[in-house]
Formats: structure tokens, sequence, C-alpha cells
């Protein structure tokens, strides 16, 4: 298994660099397929604003995270890609490859935050990955007919003070499962 500089398992980052496009191999099965088209034209508008992730195997430079940016500078006839090259075993390569596929997904957007910084350009959406339909779906989202708006002044009234956990049967306080 390969070491960090803290003698802790997983990679070892060894420098940034630009890398001819040529000289990078996509992850082999790699599970995700991602949005080239979107990524091209973020690029065009942004540049390439993320670096690639690496691994030098000694004999290639295998992209681990970014292998649908590399496919876009590809596309946009870029010779280079800017790359945090890093050094790790197989286990630790499929496991990066993987988490970078999924992590982002796992977030989520403060719709409220959204909204303001989608409305600050001005509908210049270019690069955004953002539809206006899309937008104009969260600037103007009206609550189905019947639906009540939220009340934070019954909130409080509608949870109850105690909660049991269904799959262990822990019982805690409201005040608890905020925190």
């Amino acid at each position: 298994m390969s070491e960090t500089t803290a003698g802790l398992p997983g990679a070892t980052y060894t420098g940034t660099r630009d890398v001819p496009l040529e000289d990078l191999t996509r992850y082999p099965g790699n599970p995700r397929r991602g949005d080239v088209e979107s990524i091209r034209a973020s690029i065009r508008r942004h540049g390439q604003y993320r670096s690639l992730v690496v691994r030098d195997t000694g004999d290639s430079l295998v992209v681990l995270a970014g292998n649908h940016t590399s496919d876009a500078l590809r596309a946009e006839g870029r010779t280079t890609a800017r790359c945090e090259v890093i050094t790790c075993d197989d286990d630790t390569a499929r496991r990066i490859n993987l988490a970078d596929n999924k992590l982002a997904e796992l977030g989520f957007y403060d719709e409220e935050d959204l909204a303001a910084a989608l409305a600050a350009l001005d509908g210049d959406l270019e690069g955004t990955g953002w539809s206006q339909q899309e937008v104009t779906r969260l600037l103007t989202a009206e609550l189905p007919e019947g639906f009540a708006a939220f009340d934070e002044s019954i909130a409080e009234a509608l949870q109850p003070t105690t909660h049991t956990c269904p799959q262990c049967g822990h019982t805690f306080t409201g005040d608890e499962a905020a925190a």
C-alpha cells in the first residue's frame, strides 16, 4: 500500500504539472458517464479551473479524477492539462476514482443561496451547466394548489419531543437530534 508523507495509507502527492493530453490514459472501467458537452462549454468560458488527478504508475499516467474534463479538453483542441500527480496502489486508485464520482452527489443545494447566485448572473448561464428552464423553475417555484407554505411558528409543535430509531430502538430528544 502506498503511504502519504504523514505515514498514513493513501496517495502520495508528487507535484502539479502541465501534462500533454496524449500522455494521459483514461481510468479503465470508470463507471461514470459525464456530460462532456457541458464541460466543454465551461472550459470555453472559464478555462481549466480545476486540476485532473493523475496516478503515476511508473509506466503511464492514469486519470483517476477528471476523465470527462480530459475528454472535453481534447475536444476543445487543447494539448495539455494541469494535473495533480500522485502515486498509490491499485486499491487506492480505484477508491479515489469511485470517491470522486460519488462524493459530490452526496451534497445538496441551499435553494435560497443557489437562487441568489443564479439570479446574480442576470441570465448569462454560459458555462455553468444550468439551463434557463431550471433557473426559471427555481426562481418562480410555486407550491401546488392546497399545499400550505412552511410556517416556522408551528414547526416545533409538529415535531415530537422524543424520537426513537426504528432500527436500534435508541430514544433521544429533539434537542439531541438537532445537535
